[in-house]
């Protein structure tokens, strides 16, 4: 089987993918595909571009709805070896993580909360591979692993995959064993000791039963100084294996067992310095003072570059990111004649072993901040799908279960009580007296979550050009868990939250800085979803559609604590339940294909109203440093609406370009109840909602809450672009055919808030990333053998970019920051058989 290389044009970019007949007859459904040119580099384009968004093979301009293909090649080319990388490539994509725990994925705006995880929260954004649905999001920080292709649908996927996904789904399918003998070989080698190698083998057993494996790792040095400790952190030390079976007994049944383990183990993630704000607080209880009071030195002498570009950083806790990932499953596929019945069991693990530096400092203020955490999920999915001339329709049932187990632990060190308390004159004064050194809090999650649900989606076509494609779905969750915080002091003396209000100074003062909670929530709800699709075919090349959705999503518990009543320092248990979110989509789109499909431009205008928001809050009498007394409420409205503009060229098969445009205005529609930016938190007494920024609160008094309503989303630029293209020449080398490319690629995004209320001192500028390659392909030879060799430069400009603002804990104006890969350069050298 010779594998053939193509460059695939939906409704987004331009990718350069690999498909093999076993990919494309691994779909529920074989339709012939209408789309039957592609555009490519130099190759022969005459293969189909397959797409399966819809569970059948299907061609990327007739699938009616926004979906963005990117193909296995393109990927590794434009070295977007994970979800984070692979934004660059689709601009409605967008991905944060401050570690891979607290790690976002968003589509149009929406997905999951921006900034701390929550066990008790689903994501709104589905990852499947194969198939298999992963639930933690921590998933998309692991290296792709045999690729074959990725394609990212966007808007509400609920009547289409089993587990229901309000903002999009990434579908990943990896590489199928195959009945006839087939590799590939692929080495990177780049500065800042970066070394990956990749490897798949695959072929027959027997006549009914053929084998697949592969293996990646990837090794890179750290990119930022700890000068702390004199090391290099943020480094990557990943390891991914992958095997998979196919039994084929008969022409009708495929079996395909499949399972998969990935490692990393990095230093990581250490954040650098990113400014300072003044806020509320007393000026000798910000930043600057409070710096030079606990090192004896003024902070702008601070080793640590007041330059954030500069890659420097001064953490004095262990940063550890060490995480386990993996899984089997089953997938059996059936050809009844009239249609195909599919069924997917799936067992999936998540071990995460982190340690971080929660006061973003070289001071020991918390000297210990990490929440190991153990995942299980079982998965069983069903579905049937059937085709004729004037009906399609596939009917499915799905099952999720889950248990979270996480064990976190903080413990206050020696500068605790200098940094987070305030001086008197008192001798007896806690802040004279150490009172928060060993001060420690052991936290208990435990999560058990259940989802069931039936969904089907039909497209009918009354006329030859118009089809109807309704869908519903009904879905019932089950979540119940528990939350048990224990603190005590370093004689091991366990705090009772009831002294709050009647302990002594010293007690009151460390139950400020954490503070024990115990409740466990439930939830549980039924929910029905739906949508409406109509498509018309103009003519063979342009198609348009429109889309309507009402779908949810899931209701959660918060697991992460809860704010506690002031007087009697017991958890507010109103906020321990999440209300689901209620969603409305509407969707407008055109693809075309234009000068004898030379030209692809496909447009598309969408708007999503949400009701009930899931969103992060923090409150004015939690702790005020433990980042655990965020938590998960319910914003009443918000909005996202935009355009999104995809074209792409090939005049000859000599060149091809792309460009990807999205505009997205995402903004909170109504949000009386906002908390308050870092400019106008840490004041002594709350008063009123003024939030204006000068604003005319009195020095030490902060807002209750702010009223952010007609302000922008967390995360989300109003202008993102992804381009490209390539050139090539035929060249031959020591007697083989092939051609000389150069090849380019790049983004761009608009400035975006970094926290959950807008504000200057946390909004991120825009910033453009631009990557080249050069290089030689040959054709196969008599053997089957082809090779690609390139070199290659990310980040060309050397741009130094912040992707996230953190704010520190204690409202003393520091922000910090997780910095975007500098420039890096090397080589790949590719072997395919």
């Amino acid at each position: 089987m010779i594998t053939r290389f193509l460059l695939l044009t939906g409704a987004a970019p331009l990718a350069l993918g690999a498909l093999s007949p076993a990919y494309a007859a691994d779909a529920d459904a074989d339709v012939a595909p209408e789309q039957t040119t592609s555009v490519g580099t130099g190759q022969s384009d005459n293969d189909a571009i397959v797409v399966t968004a819809r569970h059948r093979n299907e061609s990327s301009q007739a699938v009616p709805l926004a979906i963005s293909v990117v193909g296995g090649d393109h990927i590794d080319n434009a070295g977007a070896f994970n979800v984070g990388r692979l934004q660059q490539l689709t601009p409605t994509l967008q991905f944060y993580s401050s570690n891979p725990r607290n790690t976002s994925v968003n589509v149009r705006g929406f997905g999951a909360p921006l900034g701390l995880t929550n066990d008790g929260i689903d994501q709104g954004v589905g990852i499947y591979v194969d198939d298999v649905y992963y639930s933690r999001v921590a998933s998309s920080t692991f290296d792709f692993l045999d690729v074959g292709q990725i394609e990212v649908l966007r808007g509400p996927q609920g009547t289409l995959y089993g587990k229901n996904t309000t903002a999009g789904a990434i579908n990943i399918s990896s590489r199928q064993p195959t009945f006839t003998p087939e590799g590939r070989i692929e080495v990177t080698a780049g500065n800042y000791g970066y070394l990956q190698a990749k490897a798949a083998v695959s072929g027959p057993l027997s006549d009914k039963l053929a084998a697949r494996f592969a293996i990646s790792e990837t090794r890179r040095n750290g990119t930022v100084s700890n000068i702390t400790t004199g090391a290099k952190v943020n480094n990557l030390d990943n390891l991914g294996l992958r095997g998979q079976l196919l039994w084929r007994p008969t022409d009708t049944l495929d079996v395909t067992l499949a399972g998969d383990f990935s490692h990393q183990n990095s230093v990581c993630c250490a954040t650098v310095f990113a400014g300072y704000v003044p806020t509320q607080k007393a000026v000798n209880r910000q930043y600057p003072a409070i710096y030079k009071v606990a090192t004896g030195q003024a902070y702008t002498a601070n080793a640590a570059s007041q330059d954030p570009f500069n890659r420097v950083t001064d953490l004095d806790a262990e940063l550890r990111a060490k995480q386990s990932l993996g899984g089997v499953s089953l997938k059996a596929k059936l050809d009844l004649g009239a249609g195909t019945l599919t069924s997917i069991s799936a067992w999936r693990f998540w071990d995460w072993d982190p340690s971080n530096d929660r006061d973003f400092t070289a001071l020991p203020i918390t000297t210990k901040s990490q929440n190991p955490s153990k995942q299980q999920q079982f998965t069983q999915e069903l579905r049937y799908n059937q085709h004729s001339a004037a009906l399609d329709f596939q009917v499915g049932t799905f099952y999720y279960y889950q248990v979270i187990n996480t064990n976190g632990y903080q413990e206050q060190g020696a500068a605790a009580t200098k940094w987070l308390l305030s001086p008197n004159a008192s001798a007896s004064n806690p802040y004279n007296n150490n009172v928060l050194d060993g001060l420690n809090s052991t936290n208990t999650i435990r999560l058990t979550n259940t989802s069931w649900s039936a969904y089907g989606q039909a497209s009918w076509r009354p006329l030859a050009r118009l089809t109807i494609q309704p869908g519903v779905r009904v879905n019932y969750d089950k979540k119940s868990g528990s939350y048990d915080a224990v603190v005590r002091t370093a004689a091991g003396v366990v705090l009772d939250p009831g002294l709050v209000s009647t302990g002594n100074a010293t007690q009151k003062a460390q139950l400020g800085v954490l503070l024990p909670e115990s409740y466990a929530p439930s939830f549980s709800k039924w929910n029905l979803s739906y949508d409406l699709t109509l498509s018309y075919d103009v003519t063979s090349d342009i198609h348009a559609y429109a889309t309507y959705s009402k779908t949810f999503q899931t209701g959660g518990i918060n697991l992460n604590g809860v704010p506690a009543d002031a007087v009697t320092g017991l958890p507010q248990t109103q906020y321990q339940t999440v209300a689901p979110e209620s969603v409305q989509n509407y969707e407008l789109g055109i693809k075309t294909q234009l000068f004898d499909r030379k030209v692809t431009l496909n447009l598309a205008a969408f708007r999503t109203d949400i009701a009930n928001y899931q969103a992060i809050f923090s409150a004015n009498n939690a702790a005020s440093l433990s980042t655990l007394r965020g938590f998960v409420a319910n914003v009443p409205s918000v909005r996202s609406q935009g355009l999104e503009v995809d074209f792409s060229a090939r005049p000859s098969p000599r060149f091809n370009v792309y460009s990807n445009f999205a505009y997205t205005d995402a903004t909170y529609r109504r949000f009386t109840d906002a908390p308050p930016p870092v400019e106008l938190s840490g004041g002594s007494t709350f008063s009123g909602t003024d939030c204006s920024i000068p604003t005319t609160l009195k020095a030490g008094v902060s807002p209750i809450s702010c009223d952010i309503s007609g302000q922008r989303l967390p995360g989300i630029s109003a202008y993102a672009l992804s381009f490209g293209g390539e050139a090539n020449l035929p060249v031959a080398i020591s007697g083989r055919d092939g051609q000389v490319y150069l090849g380019a690629d790049g983004n761009y995004r608009s400035s975006y808030s970094s926290n959950a209320t807008p504000s200057a001192a946390t909004t991120l500028p825009g910033y453009t990333i631009a990557n080249f390659r050069l290089g030689w392909r040959s054709d196969r030879n008599a053997a089957g053998v082809g090779i690609d060799v390139f070199g290659w430069v990310r980040n060309a400009f050397d741009k130094g970019y912040l992707e996230q603002l953190q704010v520190a804990p204690n409202s003393v104006g520091l922000l910090v920051g997780n910095l975007g890969d500098p420039r890096t350069f090397g080589g790949t050298v590719k072997l395919t058989f």
